[in-house]
């Protein structure tokens, strides 16, 4: 049997929540990320997404926080099996 494929914050729908795997990456935008509290565990929800798609809205920790696609691709979650 196959390993699932690895996936992004940006395959989440409205309404789904997951377990942040990892931050890809070791530049200024990863460091960023993490400090925004986007850590390893914990557990972030997809509000919505803006009008034309970008930026997306995420609940993390209590609070609510948009990124760009582009960094959200940067954020690995845990496999479902």
């Amino acid at each position: 049997m196959e390993a699932p494929a690895s996936r992004l914050l940006t395959d989440l729908r409205p309404g789904d929540s997951a377990t942040i795997a990892e931050i890809i990456g070791d530049d200024s935008l990863s460091t960023r990320l993490m400090e925004m509290g986007l850590l390893e565990g914990e557990s972030i929800s997809l509000i919505g997404y803006a009008p034309l798609g970008d930026p997306i809205e995420f609940e993390i920790r209590g609070y609510r926080i948009s990124l760009r696609a582009a960094e959200a691709q940067r954020v690995r979650l845990e496999s479902t099996s």
